[in-house]
């Protein structure tokens, strides 16, 4: 078996362009380009001087609205220092009329001033009197707070104390059962000490026959569970062999 050709013809673009002839053109091309009309060196500076013109007239407008902004800011100034001239006159007046009617008005002003000093006096009296209750308010308050505190304070004292006491009540039946225990170990065997051994024989006798009662009673039970199973497998054997018989 041969392998299959896979290879592929190479065609030249070139040459395949060549072979199609020229291409028909859709839009102008570079020779048009270059050959446009163009205008002539006189053209051009006509062109120039026209511009220049253009920029004269541009710059005279210019100038006219520069003057007449100019006039209006120089009425401008002139308005503000008549302003500012009348102003400073009217408060020159002012100050004359002021120092005039101040000579006559001293008379009145003492009376008047008697009568604003009674009423800021009674102001004070008042301001004083608020004062006052504030800080009353502000030391009942207080005892308040310290009554309540006291109280906190001797309800703990009374608490450690308590605690204390119990503490102390407990140190001393320590303390008393420890002296109990070296009296009772320091005293010499009396008769009851000496029956004590026998009590304890028959205790441990008692609890030796408890022991092999039950153990007694458990090997009871487990005999009769093995008897009761060997009567089932009977019971299963007969039941099966009846069938077959007849």
């Amino acid at each position: 078996m041969g392998k299959r050709d896979n290879r592929v013809a190479y065609m030249n673009p070139i040459a395949m362009a060549r072979s199609r002839g020229p291409v028909q053109s859709s839009g102008p091309t570079i020779q048009d380009y270059l050959n446009r009309p163009r205008p002539t060196w006189e053209e051009v500076k006509e062109q120039l001087e026209k511009k220049k013109k253009g920029s004269k007239a541009l710059a005279e407008f210019e100038e006219k609205m520069n003057e007449n902004w100019k006039k209006e800011l120089e009425k401008h100034r002139e308005k503000l220092l008549s302003g500012n001239e009348s102003s400073s006159k009217k408060r020159q007046k002012k100050k004359k009329e002021k120092k005039k009617s101040g000579r006559y008005s001293s008379s009145s002003s003492s009376s008047s001033d008697s009568s604003s000093s009674s009423s800021d006096s009674e102001d004070e009296d008042k301001r004083q009197a608020k004062r006052r209750k504030k800080k009353k308010n502000r030391s009942h308050k207080s005892s308040e707070s310290s009554v309540s505190e006291t109280d906190s304070d001797s309800k703990d004292g009374l608490k450690k104390k308590k605690k204390s006491k119990d503490v102390s009540e407990k140190e001393k039946d320590t303390k008393g059962l420890t002296k109990k225990r070296k009296m009772y170990e320091d005293k010499p065997l009396s008769s009851e000490s000496l029956s004590e051994p026998d009590n304890i024989e028959e205790v441990r006798a008692k609890k030796k026959k408890s022991s092999e009662e039950r153990e007694k009673t458990i090997e009871k039970t487990k005999k009769k569970k093995k008897h009761k199973k060997h009567s089932k497998k009977k019971k299963k054997k007969v039941a099966s062999s009846s069938p077959d018989s007849p």
